[in-house]
């Protein structure tokens, strides 16, 4: 059963425009590749997803403590508490073995203890995993910001990574992920918030950019770019064209590891699967 707010759907006059219901992450699936956006968004029931990779495991326990960190009474925000949040959250999902999970884990508990140690454990932040939203020309946006700063007059947007290699300022720069967060982050919270940082837990490095009107009015261009071809790939499927025609794949080496690959044949014949394993940093 469809969403009726994702389809372009028949307005009485005077009535107001209904309004694409997307999120960062749903705007990327459908420039990815529109059957991916499909499979998550339309299709219902959801199609059975492939199996969790390690990498994944890893990024979600880390998220998951920086989050609950700042739960903890002041004098109890250490880097060992951080530690035993991280075993208590550990997952072995995806890992080759126990083996090379209890390896992982041990260092992701390093990267925890040196991140957290350049943290001020008074200083609280404004938010901590913030649903935020606001209303574009064509759609209704809403994400979920990993932390929210509040520094001076305005807020900040913090978003955690934890992949293998560092992030830029580059990165913060062309994420329209976090353009769409500050513009949100205003209406939101009714702040000025111009910045957005992306602290990469490995390495303890922070990649930054201080937005302006213009490079906000161009993310935002884009977005609501994509936001047009989503509507009118929907509008399409209303009006009974082939939901793989409406919605095509865009088979690629991404298909090896795409959430929905086992209800994929585009995906499945466009390359081999890769181990779920396979993107842990080399030197593991």
């Amino acid at each position: 059963m469809r969403n009726p707010t994702d389809g372009a759907q028949a307005v009485l006059p005077g009535m107001p425009k209904r309004l694409l219901r997307a999120s960062p992450r749903s705007l990327a699936d459908f420039s990815d590749c529109p059957r991916r956006y499909r499979y998550a968004n339309i299709d219902r029931p959801t199609p059975p997803r492939g199996p969790r990779f390690a990498h994944h495991t890893v990024g979600t326990a880390l998220h998951q403590v920086l989050a609950s960190w700042w739960d903890l009474p002041v004098e109890r925000r250490t880097p060992a508490a951080a530690r035993q949040l991280l075993y208590a959250a550990w997952s072995p999902a995806g890992f080759r073995d126990d083996e090379q999970s209890d390896r992982w884990r041990a260092r992701a508990a390093g990267w925890l203890g040196d991140y957290v140690s350049g943290l001020d454990p008074t200083e609280e932040p404004r938010a901590r995993e913030r649903t935020v939203s606001t209303t574009t020309e064509r759609m209704t946006l809403s994400g979920r910001v990993d932390r929210i700063d509040e520094r001076g007059d305005e807020l900040v947007v913090v978003d955690y990574k934890t992949g293998r290699v560092p992030s830029t300022d580059d990165d913060a720069r062309g994420s329209q992920a976090l353009a769409l967060y500050v513009l949100a982050v205003r209406r939101t919270l009714r702040r000025p918030c111009t910045r957005v940082e992306l602290h990469h837990v490995p390495s303890g490095t922070v990649a930054a950019f201080e937005h302006t009107d213009r490079s906000l009015a161009n993310h935002l261009r884009r977005a609501e770019d994509v936001a047009a071809d989503i509507v009118t790939a929907s509008a399409a499927l209303d009006e009974g064209q082939d939901r793989d025609a409406a919605f095509p794949a865009a088979p690629g080496r991404q298909c090896g590891w795409c959430d929905f690959r086992p209800s994929c044949p585009a995906g499945q014949a466009a390359t081999r699967p890769r181990e779920t394993w396979s993107f842990l940093a080399e030197e593991d």
